[in-house]
């Protein structure tokens, strides 16, 4: 029978594949991908490109089928690599065109095909590539693990002719006088100059603002010129430095030097001159590779959609600001808005911020006691009677607040953090009037009065000083807190860790003593106690300029914000969303990722938004991931597949990175969050697959699993996973630890005989792995809700292999309101969570 199967494959990146002795990039990964027919849902055309051998795509049995993806630009092409399952074509073609309709060119064509993994090295361009089969090997459709692209975006490299140097900020070891600034070599003005004073060496340095492919420097010497010099390329403004040009025979005049090195500084090193004076220069010219797309550049400002307090602001002023953002924000849950409320290092009195929906509210300072508030920054729940159970998605961080009456409110639940703030007085937990609430998170905080939980059912407060602690609903888990109350579970619910094992704060933007922004990255910290910071004394770490970020804005592709990675940039999201038609690959240690504001990631087509290699010291903060309506395998994954190198010293951390399946609309992903890479650091993540929205049902916002950890010595402090359709949270990975865990269960599987784990009812909420020897968790809830069938009895809240090494503490099940109920704690221990009374059933230790 002949068949037709058109594979029009938008290119990426792929990380598993093997490219030709040239290496070309493997530009496919990540694409969007559509196809004439799927054999069902569970095998999509995002599939062939997702960069998982894992997933496939499969065609209808019937002739012709064709999948098409959009290269996203024209490419030159010079290999494809098909890996078959055993559903493949023995006649294809593999052709490209400019349009996704054609006309089609064919680059490769067979009869003979083999299946398995093909390698194809080919020469063509285009911005749609496709492989048409015209015979299939068996009955079956077609089918692909992956269909892989190899090129390269842009056409061939040459040296471009634009100045990358012209206007950049430019230094020098020294300077003649103040009429003779660096500045002067790079103003495009050859009646300027810089001049040296008059000795050896000397140098001029400038920042090309990204890391660049630098292939000619020309010099345009004034009199006073170098004998001998070098030119020298760094990625840091102090080094180390690459050699890309030397002499000792320096001619003075113009020199075109033809060059090759990769740097964002580039400098003069002159050591000797052909004069009594120093070295003087009319221009210092750089010229870059050009491939036809411009390299973005580091910092600028945040946006329409941040706003910034200075000090001398009236109170009625920043009243009027922040009452029309929670105008918008109040009840606004799915909404699309995106604020954050900043203050710059001052004193500020006389306002009431009430906090909504997907707003930050942060002080500027590098030190929380910098940025002080006479006031209130209130968190309440009128907008849903006096509830406080849906007040998700909002953030304060890094001020000092005296509040108006004394106590500060935050009625928050998940996604929620409360981090870096100074409370001078006490912090009310629960709402107005004591409704229910569900939250929540504290880190890095000094209160100096008592934290009052009233209602709330569950919180975690890590490494922070407390005036005190009132009371406990289910539980209250602490660790690293200086005031905590001692552990007492289940009655009071209090279990309490004197120190953290690993911990590091989340990075955060401020301003220095100049005005200017910076991120600073907090150090780790083993065993911690307390704070990291005090009013005399700042936390230790690293700060990183401004310009050393790119600033990503509500528009960007994501084509753009790779660009920014692959030139050496770290990522500084603003307030928005953010269609992702390609993943964002971020591969370079020590790359900082930052939201703020709630930044929302939605993939296009399937594709998966993020990934990290398999590297140190990466941290992703303050980023919202958000389904789109055709399935993701991925929302984020940290580290690929088998992942083997060591991170105990920097470790990888995800801090305040939320996931959403539904909710605003139809969402599908497989799994949320993925963890293969050892030693990764998880400081307060909440995966959710909706129950209330939009697009919520069964079959509509289908999520397997929140969280599956495969790398060890994995440590998470604040897990909150909800409402999985199987497992919540997988463990895998040998030495891990969780200190704090919440969890409700799907409300809605149709009944138990449609939520069965093979011969067992229903899914527990953790489970770790029959091959984990070594495993310790602190303080884990898991709760039952199952609105669409009461009458379900799942098996158990937590499964785990039965060894000495594999330890639980503070572990509860319960039966909200008697909608279901939890048969047993762990494995087959602890009695039924069950009954209208809504009274846990408790575990203390286990085994």
């Amino acid at each position: 029978m002949i068949t037709s199967i058109v594979l029009a494959l938008v290119a990426g990146t792929l990380a598993f594949a093997s490219a030709s002795n040239a290496a070309p990039s493997l530009i496919s990964q990540g694409k969007p991908a559509v196809a004439s027919s799927v054999e069902s849902g569970a095998f999509p055309a995002s599939n062939a490109v997702d960069g998982d051998l894992g997933t496939r795509w499969s065609s209808a049995f019937s002739d012709p089928q064709w999948i098409r993806v959009d290269l996203g630009d024209t490419a030159t092409i010079s290999q494809v690599v098909l890996r078959w399952e055993a559903a493949y074509a023995t006649a294809f073609q593999v052709q490209t065109s400019a349009g996704a309709d054609g006309p089609w060119t064919t680059i490769y064509s067979t009869t003979t095909g083999t299946g398995g993994t093909q390698t194809l090295n080919v020469s063509g361009t285009g911005r749609y590539v496709r492989v048409l089969g015209t015979q299939r090997a068996t009955p079956w459709g077609y089918s692909l693990f992956e269909f892989q692209v190899f090129g390269e975006f842009g056409g061939p490299v040459s040296c471009g002719t634009t100045n990358a140097a012209l206007g950049r900020p430019a230094t020098a070891s020294s300077t003649e006088s103040g009429a003779f600034p660096a500045s002067n070599a790079v103003d495009g003005n050859l009646g300027t100059r810089w001049s040296s004073a008059f000795s050896d060496p000397q140098w001029i340095r400038v920042d090309l603002g990204a890391t660049v492919d630098i292939c000619r420097v020309v010099l345009t010497w004034e009199a006073a010129y170098a004998t001998a010099f070098q030119v020298q390329t760094s990625a840091g403004a102090d080094g180390p430095w690459t050699t890309i040009y030397s002499t000792t025979t320096g001619t003075g005049g113009t020199q075109t030097l033809d060059v090759s090195g990769t740097g964002r500084y580039i400098r003069v090193l002159g050591t000797q001159r052909a004069t009594p004076w120093g070295y003087s220069l009319f221009e210092f010219v750089v010229n870059t590779t050009s491939t036809g797309e411009p390299p973005v550049t580091g910092g600028g400002p945040l946006g329409p959609n941040v706003i910034e307090f200075h000090p001398g602001t009236s109170g009625a002023e920043i009243q009027a600001t922040v009452d029309a953002i929670f105008a918008e924000s109040e009840s606004a849950q799915f909404g699309t808005q995106r604020y954050a409320i900043l203050f710059r290092p001052g004193t500020y009195s006389g306002f009431n911020a009430q906090i909504g929906f997907y707003t930050t509210i942060a002080g500027l300072g590098q030190n929380p006691t910098q940025v002080q508030i006479n006031g209130d920054v209130t968190v309440d729940a009128g907008w849903f009677g006096g509830n406080a159970t849906q007040n998700f998605w909002r953030s304060a961080e890094n001020f000092s607040i005296t509040p108006s009456a004394g106590e500060q409110r935050w009625a928050v639940s998940q996604a929620a953090p409360f981090r870096r703030i100074n409370v001078n007085g006490h912090l009310n937990l629960a709402p107005a009037g004591f409704g229910w609430a569900s939250g929540g998170y504290i880190a890095d905080s000094r209160i100096s009065g008592q934290v009052r939980p009233y209602s709330q059912q569950q919180w975690y407060t890590r490494d922070s000083n407390i005036g005190g602690w009132l009371n406990g609903v289910w539980n209250m888990v602490f660790s690293g807190v200086v005031g905590a109350p001692p552990t007492s579970f289940p009655n009071p619910p209090y279990t309490t860790l004197p120190t953290t094992p690993v911990s590091r704060e989340k990075p955060y933007l401020y301003v220095d003593s100049s005005g200017q922004y910076r991120v600073f990255v907090p150090s780790l910290r083993t065993n911690a106690s307390g704070a990291s910071w005090s009013a005399t004394s700042n936390t230790p770490g690293t700060s990183i300029a401004w310009d050393q970020f790119y600033v990503v804005r509500p528009g960007d592709s994501a084509a753009r914000i790779n660009q920014a990675l692959s030139q050496g940039l770290n990522l500084f999201f603003t307030p928005g969303i953010y269609h992702i038609d390609q993943t964002i690959t971020v591969t370079r240690s020590n790359t900082v990722v930052l939201g703020i504001g709630y930044p929302t990631l939605i993939p296009v087509n399937g594709v998966v938004p993020m990934r990290v290699s398999d590297v140190d010291g990466v941290r992703i903060a303050g980023i919202l991931f958000d389904a789109g309506p055709v399935n993701s395998p991925i929302l984020l994954e940290v580290g690929p597949p088998g992942s083997s190198a060591r991170h105990a010293s920097n470790p990888i951390s995800i801090q305040d990175v939320f996931f959403r399946i539904g909710g605003p609309g139809p969402g599908k992903a497989t799994t949320s969050l993925v963890v293969n890479a050892h030693d990764t650091l998880i400081d307060h993540i909440w995966a959710w697959r909706g129950d209330h929205g939009d697009g919520i049902g069964w079959t509509i916002n289908t999520a397997d699993t929140g969280v599956i950890v495969n790398g060890d010595n994995v440590l998470a402090t604040g897990l909150f996973v909800e409402h999985y359709q199987k497992y919540e949270v997988i463990w895998n990975g040998q030495g891990g630890r969780t200190i704090f865990f919440q969890n409700e269960l799907p409300y809605d599987p149709p009944s138990a005989a449609e939520w069965m784990n093979g011969s067992i009812v229903g899914y527990a909420a953790y489970k770790v792995a029959d091959t984990v020897t070594s495993h310790e968790a602190w303080g884990l809830g898991s709760y039952c809700n199952f609105t669409a069938d009461p009458t379900i009895a799942a098996a158990r809240g937590f499964e785990a292999p039965v060894h000495p090494n594999v330890r639980f503490h503070s572990l509860l099940t319960v039966s909200l309101g008697g909608m279901g109920v939890i048969t047993n704690v762990i494995n087959t221990t602890g009695a039924p969570a069950q009954g209208v009374e809504t009274i846990p059933s408790t575990v203390v230790s286990y085994p």
